[in-house]
Order: structure tokens, then C-alpha cells, then sequence
């Protein structure tokens, strides 16, 4: 995944986790490229604090959901850029050049990556080419994109809200008011174990409905309550796959 033992000393990576042990060793190489890789866990019961550690990442613990993992680890960053990765996707190789050009257009607030999904059939591949042009044309990438700004961007901002649900989507909807919100040719390639539970329609449907639900104004805990609800359902069916939305 990454080729250059150059460290680029002003980014930040921001990794928050919930039982993702499997995942981290992929993600090991950013160690020797990013100024420092900070993984925020959420209560992880599996072994992802302890290949975190044994990796060496620097790890932090909290609890209260995502948004407060990922405003946490921003707090800690000591880096100008942050860098917001989830734990099951992988950057392009070119990554920092990439993330440093995007940052220096001064209307530029918040960048992000083109999606792509690993191991994609012609389904998963749909959504990725649906998600791109969204994120393009709409200014709205999502957090597995790989979002990124400036530390002192991210402070004015107000940082992600710390609600159980959608916090990356109120937060880059936060940023268009600011300024643009650029989407990078570049890829990241994330899994696509959150389509495998319900499959890829009934998932996408599912997300959308939440979507909905925000814009109607429901409260974001009673729209995680729906969304659990509805892979609960999924695991009933005999399907396995992920426990997130966004």
C-alpha cells in the first residue's frame, strides 16, 4: 500500500476503532509516512488495542460513539493536517502529496477521496460510481472516504458533532458553509462487509431512509435506533457484515 519510508511530517492520521483487530495490520505501513497515526478505540472486546499497541500506534481509549473518538483524536494530533481514516480502508500510495496539493487552494476546507471498494461486483461497484458522482457534484463525500483538513480549519469548524449516528455527514455539511469541499481523483479502497449483511440494496435503501429521517428533522438517536433495527433484521435473515452506517 505505501512505498515510501519518507515520513511527511505534517499529517496526522485518526483512526477511530470498535473491534477492528483484523484490519490494523494493513494499515501498520502509515506508521513510517504520516507524522504520527492516532488510534482512538471506542471499547473494543477483541484484540485491537493490544495488535494496536504491539503495531505501534499511539492509543487512546474513550467512549460516547465515533464523533467523540474522532474529535478526541484531532485534540491529541500535533500535526498542521488531519487525516480521518477508518479502520478497514487503505490510502493511496500517493496520499500526502495528494492531501498537501488539496490543501493549498485557500478555498478548499475539506478534502476527500474517491471511493473504491475492494473485492467489488457489479453491485458494489454501481455504488461507487453513484457515490463519487455525489460527492463530486453535491460536495459530500462520506467518512469512509478519507476525509482531511487543516487542525486549525477542523477547531473553527466546530469539530464533528457527537451524536450516535451521521456525525460525518453533519460534519462535511458544516463545512460546504465555510467553503469547498474538494473530492481527490485519488482512491481510497475500503471493505465492503457493511453492504454483506443486508446486501446492497436493502442496505443502500436503509441508508438512505436515515438520510431522510435527518432532513426530516428525527432525532439521531432514534434514527440509530431504526438503523440497528434494521441490520438486526438483516441478522436474523443469516447475513454477516458490518455495524456502520457512513
Amino acid at each position: 500500500m505505501i512505498s515510501t519510508p519518507r515520513k511527511i511530517s505534517n499529517i496526522s492520521i485518526i483512526i477511530p476503532t470498535l473491534n477492528e483487530a483484523e484490519n490494523l495490520p494493513a494499515l501498520q505501513p502509515l506508521i513510517h509516512v504520516a507524522a504520527e497515526c492516532i488510534v482512538v478505540d471506542g471499547g473494543s472486546s477483541d484484540d485491537t488495542l493490544k495488535r494496536a499497541r504491539k503495531s505501534g500506534f499511539r492509543v487512546e481509549e474513550c467512549t460516547g460513539g465515533r464523533g467523540r473518538q474522532l474529535n478526541l483524536g484531532a485534540e491529541l494530533a500535533s500535526s498542521r493536517v488531519l487525516l480521518f481514516l477508518h479502520a478497514d480502508t487503505l490510502l493511496p500510495a500517493n496520499f500526502p502529496a495528494a492531501v498537501n496539493n488539496c490543501l493549498q487552494n485557500p478555498d478548499t476546507v475539506l478534502g476527500a477521496f474517491r471511493l473504491g471498494i475492494r473485492d467489488a461486483g457489479f453491485g458494489l461497484r454501481l455504488i461507487c460510481r453513484l457515490t463519487n458522482i455525489r460527492s463530486r457534484l453535491l460536495q459530500l463525500p462520506y467518512g469512509d472516504q478519507a476525509l482531511f483538513l487543516t487542525k486549525e480549519t477542523f477547531t473553527q469548524l466546530g469539530g464533528f458533532p457527537e451524536q450516535p449516528i451521521m456525525e460525518d455527514y453533519v460534519f462535511v455539511k458544516r463545512a460546504k458553509k465555510s467553503g469547498r469541499v474538494v473530492t481527490l481523483q485519488e482512491k481510497v479502497f475500503t471493505s465492503g462487509r457493511r453492504w454483506q449483511r443486508l446486501g446492497v440494496f436493502r442496505t443502500t435503501l436503509l441508508n438512505q431512509l436515515v438520510v431522510l429521517g435527518y432532513h426530516l428533522g428525527i432525532p439521531a438517536d432514534k434514527l440509530a435506533l431504526f438503523y440497528r433495527r434494521g441490520f438486526i433484521f438483516g441478522k436474523i435473515g443469516g447475513n454477516k457484515g458490518a455495524h456502520r452506517i457512513f
